[in-house]
């Protein structure tokens, strides 16, 4: 088991102190495997297991009641992760204060994904995924809150780099993992991602050197609660428009990603038996460029020490991408279009984390804090779905996806433009 360290975290820390090293070997390691895990079980079980339950469920309604469960699924996630990340700054525990939500979250999460191994009604998908939402969520806002904790400013780009390219490297395992199980055993569309997603995360667990809080915390108020989820623009500008930033980017991928499936069975015409193959497909030819670009940009990020740049080059990218694939003719013209969005998107999170937690309004609250960071990734879970139901419906008759790409393209851009008035950081 890991040891813990005792000192006093509220003390005068920054982006070269880090007040629970030194880390035992294979931290680093257990960190982005952690990321990995995360991102294979959270990430296969919205874009490809679920709408496959849907698919084969019913066709006709599928689209519906994907949106309803991410949107649903996104409300829970978007009260729960800044809470956990603000009850895991003032945990007392002996273990530390990340390990215990680390742990205990993992183990939530595989209970949710149990539910829905076994669901077979919209309402059992919406617990279950809901179950899965609050225990991984907790395990995420525990290790966002470590970027703060454990990892150097010198290095912060580059482990980024290597945290977003596991998450890539996840997506791809996912859709692998999905299209090479049987059909008629759905059990296990959700069990082996989970079972993943649940090892990794332990692992971490017991290869991390976490800090000890000795001192006690002020005494909880309710008041605490709202001033968890509160986001001063005036105080905090850096830091307001770099999650607006991150906001509007994320909502331009959710926005394709979470329809993509669909996209495959009903605009390129790919029978729903072999769409999950189809889709394996096309998240290898997006992740592969998107693992290229996010090594070479935090490499020339954490050299140069520029990132807003780095996030113009992303945007402009993304909706040449974004254009080209709303207009596919077919399977291979789509597949080169999502590799241009997948390149993209590497440069945009080769920087992402790093500009983020380099505007943070605290080093004392970096659990909260980092839980209003992920807020920016998790609205978009349910704004999206909100939005994609008129949008899917202009014109009558069969799904609009060409207004769900233009609108992934408009918003795309004013992420892009999102950071142009952030002074802090280069």
């Amino acid at each position: 088991m890991s040891q813990s360290t005792a000192l006093d975290p509220i003390g005068a820390v920054g982006p070269e102190v880090i007040p629970g090293g030194p880390q035992p070997r294979g931290f680093l390691f257990a960190f982005v495997a952690a990321w990995f895990g995360l991102s294979i079980v959270l990430s296969t079980l919205i874009g490809a297991s679920i709408p496959k339950v849907f698919a084969f469920l019913d066709d006709e309604t599928k689209g519906l009641n994907l949106s309803i469960v991410a949107a649903l699924g996104g409300v829970v996630v978007m009260i729960i992760t800044p809470l956990f990340g603000r009850f895991s700054d003032r945990t007392m525990s002996r273990l530390g204060k990340r390990r215990p939500w680390i742990l205990g979250g993992a183990l939530v999460g595989m209970a949710g994904v149990v539910v829905l191994a076994f669901s077979a009604d919209l309402w059992q998908v919406v617990i279950g995924w809901a179950i899965a939402q609050i225990g991984y969520g907790a395990t995420n806002a525990a290790i966002h809150a470590l970027l703060a904790d454990q990892i150097p400013f010198r290095i912060r780009a580059r482990v980024s780099a290597a945290a977003s390219a596991a998450n890539a490297i996840a997506i791809i395992g996912g859709s692998l993992i999905i299209a090479a199980l049987p059909n008629d055993q759905q059990w296990t569309w959700f069990i082996v991602p989970g079972v993943i997603g649940t090892v990794f995360s332990v692992l971490l667990y017991f290869r991390l050197h976490d800090i000890v809080r000795t001192d006690k915390p002020e005494p909880w108020k309710w008041s605490d609660v709202l001033s968890t989820y509160r986001l001063d623009p005036v105080a905090y500008r850096d830091f307001f428009w770099a999650w607006m930033c991150r906001l509007l980017v994320t909502m331009s991928i959710v926005t394709v990603s979470i329809y993509l499936l669909f996209f495959i069975i009903d605009r390129l015409d790919v029978p729903k038996e072999e769409a999950s193959g189809a889709l394996a497909t096309v998240l290898i030819a997006y992740t592969a460029s998107s693992i290229v670009t996010t090594i070479i940009f935090g490499w020339i990020s954490d050299k140069t020490g520029r990132r807003k740049a780095i996030v113009w080059v992303s945007a402009l990218l993304s909706a040449g991408g974004l254009i080209g694939a709303a207009l596919s003719p077919d399977l291979s013209t789509f597949l080169i279009a999502m590799a241009l969005v997948g390149a993209a998107q590497g440069a945009f999170v080769s920087v992402d984390v790093a500009l983020m937690t380099e505007v943070l309004p605290t080093f004392e609250e970096a659990g909260k804090d980092l839980g209003i960071v992920s807020l920016s990734y998790q609205v978009p879970q349910v704004l999206v779905p909100i939005i994609a139901i008129p949008l899917l419906a202009i014109g009558g008759g069969t799904e609009n996806y060409t207004a769900l790409f233009i609108a992934a393209i408009v918003i795309g851009v004013l992420g892009g433009l999102a950071v142009l008035p952030i002074k802090a950081v280069k």
